[in-house]
């Protein structure tokens, strides 16, 4: 039975940094597990928008998105979730209140809050989408407004005691650190997606691997037996089976080699 493969973006498949870059020696171990038999699944917080033609021209066989709210194999959409349009508006509304900047992530696109406030993070997280020609034009107000999860920059003036009391009460809140949060709706992960594809590819989870670098990487990594961190990553060491070298000291390469992949 061939093996199956999840695979992290930021930090995992790419540098993350502004430089993106993905090492030849990724490119082809990826190529030479698929020749294998193996497949291969990208695995992100990033919904399917913000998938990049970088990342899909190494050939994944699958992709799950936004942490398991979008789910597609050999091109088919397995599964999509979004969130109720009136659920969205009224949790725009509160992010207001709670004065933190958010971004919307839908798998068609991003929104953006012009009344937030303004924050470092932010701002380079806007310069990448710009140097990368994303469109940035969608906004609360718009009628298409909706998203399947969402993140936040804080500040001093942020209430968060707000935020996580009304937002814990339907979202998972992962911590990523420099006042930034990922929000994902309770009962999805990149866990669960890995669940629902093992399930419908009757792929066994001794079969199954998972590499990533951050601590958003945790549900993946902790549901399967072969969890993989890239050099580095050292918040997550605790919670793998095997520790590769770092992405641009041949990561991937090296960990698909210890397994017997390629």
């Amino acid at each position: 039975m061939s093996s199956i493969i999840f695979f992290d973006i930021d930090g995992t498949i790419a540098t993350e940094d502004e430089r993106a870059i993905i090492p030849i020696s990724t490119r082809n171990a990826i190529a030479q597990t698929r020749k294998n038999g193996n497949l291969t699944f990208i695995n992100s917080g990033r919904t399917a928008f913000n998938i990049s033609p970088k990342i899909k021209e190494l050939g994944f066989d699958g992709y799950i998105c936004g942490c398991g709210t979008y789910i597609e194999y050999e091109g088919k959409i397995l599964f999509s979730r979004t969130i109720e349009q009136s659920e969205c508006r009224n949790i725009a509304t509160l992010m207001r209140k709670c004065r933190v900047t958010p971004v919307y992530e839908h798998t068609n696109g991003y929104f953006f809050d012009d009344k937030a406030p303004n924050c470092e993070g932010f701002d380079s997280f806007m310069e990448v989408f710009v140097d990368n020609g994303i469109d940035i034009s969608g906004r609360v107000e718009d009628e298409d407004f909706g998203f399947d999860k969402f993140v936040i920059w804080t500040n001093p003036n942020s209430d968060m005691e707000l935020f996580r009391r009304e937002i814990g009460k339907s979202f998972s809140i992962i911590d990523r650190g420099g006042g930034f949060y990922e929000n994902v709706p309770l009962g999805y992960s990149k866990a669960t997606g890995i669940e629902f594809i093992l399930s419908k590819l009757g792929i066994s989870i001794e079969k199954a691997y998972a590499i990533g670098d951050s601590m958003n990487d945790l549900p993946m990594l902790e549901a399967v037996p072969n969890s993989i961190a890239m050099g580095g990553a050292e918040r997550i060491y605790p919670y793998v089976s095997y520790i590769t070298t770092p992405i641009e000291e041949d990561g991937i390469a090296n960990a698909l080699k210890h397994f017997g992949l390629i």
